[in-house]
């Protein structure tokens, strides 16, 4: 009988931290390259799905709902205006700060990333049934959740 490859792995190897680990290695790696592919990394994409689902907002607020620090969302912004993702004018309500928002050729570079991580998702969950799929990502959510609520840094992107 011939052993499976959880069979003949050491015992550290088995351990719930490592898969996770590893799996969330090569889950990277696809996202990276599947965005890289779309000349996008995967702050641009966190900050296209943000605009698009909560409209314009000052780059405060997208920081926080986008889960990217502040030293990051300048650049990130910087990238994304350059490439005429977003368009940043001043707040009618405060001029002192920046709007920003979500342009056509934003909304089409959305669609692109979008098509490159639901091919990456197959990719990463190639072995799984729909159904197994389903609840390993209900089991993911829940480790999450739980972690999240302990240390008080729910993510909200």
């Amino acid at each position: 009988m011939e052993n499976s490859s959880e069979d003949s792995r050491a015992g550290w190897q088995a351990l719930p931290s490592w898969l996770l680990t590893q799996t969330a290695n090569h889950a990277h790696r696809l996202v990276t390259d599947g965005f890289s592919a779309a000349n996008a990394r995967g702050y641009h994409f966190r900050v296209l799905a943000t605009l698009d689902e909560f409209g314009p907002a000052s780059q405060a607020t997208l920081g926080r709902r986008s889960g990217i620090h502040v030293s990051e969302m300048v650049a990130t912004i910087n990238e994304l205006a350059e490439c005429e993702l977003v368009e940043r004018a001043p707040d009618p309500a405060d001029r002192r700060r920046n709007v920003v928002s979500l342009t056509t050729a934003g909304k089409r570079q959305l669609r692109r990333l979008e098509k490159q991580l639901a091919e990456r998702q197959d990719e990463l969950l190639a072995p799984l049934s729909p159904d197994e799929r389903e609840r390993f990502t209900e089991l993911l959510s829940k480790l999450l959740d739980h972690h999240d609520r302990r240390s008080g840094e729910v993510w909200t992107g």
